[in-house]
């Protein structure tokens, strides 16, 4: 069993920025990606940013150039740092990671406010 415990969320003015972690234990070296999904009012959750265990990276077209995710693996976190924020990014941000265990398994975090102020 995988625990994400994710932290950074909060309210910022447009234009801010803000760096969201995750933190997983209970995995040992068996998770492969780690990302970051995010679900506003009313609409289906979505992709925002993944990481490979070799560090390859994806964004959604939304995002890039703005947002940045890292990872360190020895410490089986991944954090994403949001800058120049807009009032559409506002949203819950969800820490996703996929483990090894007998086949890929999914965990996901308990979600974190992000809240854009115009």
């Amino acid at each position: 069993q995988v625990q994400l415990v994710e932290s950074g969320g909060g309210l910022v003015q447009s234009g801010g920025s803000l760096r969201l972690s995750c933190a997983a234990s209970g995995s040992g070296s068996s998770i492969t990606t780690m990302a970051w999904y995010r679900q506003a009012p009313g609409k289906d959750r979505e992709l925002v940013a993944e990481v490979t265990h070799g560090g390859s990276k994806n964004y959604a077209e939304s995002v890039k150039g703005r947002f940045t995710i890292s990872r360190d693996n020895a410490k089986n976190t991944v954090h994403l740092q949001m800058n120049s924020l807009k009032p559409e990014d506002t949203a819950v941000y969800y820490c996703y990671v996929d483990v090894v265990h007998f086949g890929l398994v999914n965990y996901w975090g308990q979600g974190t406010q992000v809240t854009v102020s115009s």
